[in-house]
């Protein structure tokens, strides 16, 4: 993990809890905190003791060697699974009695490590769909095309057209997104998510099968997506020159238990996390 230059500012500062949010955060409720959150597949404790406290507009990673649970971390922030133990506060609220529609209108949105479009449906659709929240006509409107359904139709294609314009998608609007090359599909998948106006947006290895070119302009449009929405993003993510140049704060995960939280420089110098990615204590022969 060589070192690169990150492009954020805002160094990360302690809170109380000794955890570390950007300095630009401080004052705010943290967007997400989750408190000895575990989880239990029969008799495998599949995550263990997991505690993250994220920042308002933070860009963070997840990181780990392969089956460590970094996905699975995911499924429970979106409540895909229900914890076994422990505690998931969003945006302040314990989230224990939500679903995962009720915390997707509430500002949690994810992409997923495997690709997830309406391939039969336009790229505008598919983005479209991810308006859902924002629909401010009813059934009937609907169904007999009365003005307020136009007038929403209308809005709906203007945001959709100005989310596309973030990865210069207009011009793909009206293609089939099956029809997409890979690194595009996982860039509508992004979008999509956007459309439903998060708060807090999780991507699940968002460079994967991406050329260098495609992941140096994802760096730049995730960074730019964090300042125009001014929301938060945590990101599952192998390609470490990504995540060790946008990322803020990143948590490592082994075997389901956190290893190391902290700031890029740390975490490429920390001897446990060089351990659990090449297999040897740092400084050791191979």
């Amino acid at each position: 993990m060589g070192k690169v230059k990150s492009v954020n500012d805002s160094p990360l500062v302690p809170l109380p809890t000794n955890a570390f949010v950007p300095e630009r955060d401080l004052l705010k409720t943290p967007i997400l905190e989750t408190r000895h959150l575990g989880i239990d597949f029969g008799g495998l404790k599949a995550v263990e003791d997991f505690n993250l406290i994220i920042g308002r507009t933070e860009i963070a990673g997840l990181i780990g060697p392969n089956g460590a649970g970094k996905t699975t971390i995911f499924n429970l922030l979106t409540k895909v699974y229900q914890p076994t133990r422990g505690t998931i506060l969003f945006d302040g609220y314990d989230t224990h009695e939500m679903d995962t529609v009720a915390l997707n209108k509430a500002g949690v949105a994810r992409t997923f490590q495997n690709i997830r479009l309406f391939n039969n449906l336009t790229v505008e659709d598919n983005v479209k769909l991810g308006l859902h929240n924002d629909i401010k006509y009813g059934m009937v409107p609907g169904i007999l095309r009365l003005p307020s359904y136009w007038k929403e139709e209308k809005r709906s294609h203007e945001k959709a057209m100005e989310l596309l314009s973030i990865f210069n998608m207009e011009g793909m609007a009206s293609w089939q997104a099956g029809s997409l090359p890979y690194g595009a599909q996982r860039r509508l998948e992004i979008i999509r998510a956007l459309a439903t106006d998060p708060k807090l947006l999780l991507l699940d290895e968002p460079a994967a099968g991406m050329n260098p070119s495609e992941t140096a302009e994802l760096m730049e449009n995730i960074v730019a997506i964090r300042d125009r929405f001014q929301i938060a993003v945590l990101l599952i993510e192998h390609d470490m020159n990504l995540v060790m140049s946008i990322c803020e704060g990143i948590a490592v995960l082994n075997f389901g238990k956190l290893i190391a939280k902290g700031t890029p420089e740390q975490i490429q110098a920390n001897p446990v996390v060089i351990e659990a990615y090449l297999g040897k204590k740092h400084g050791e022969e191979a």
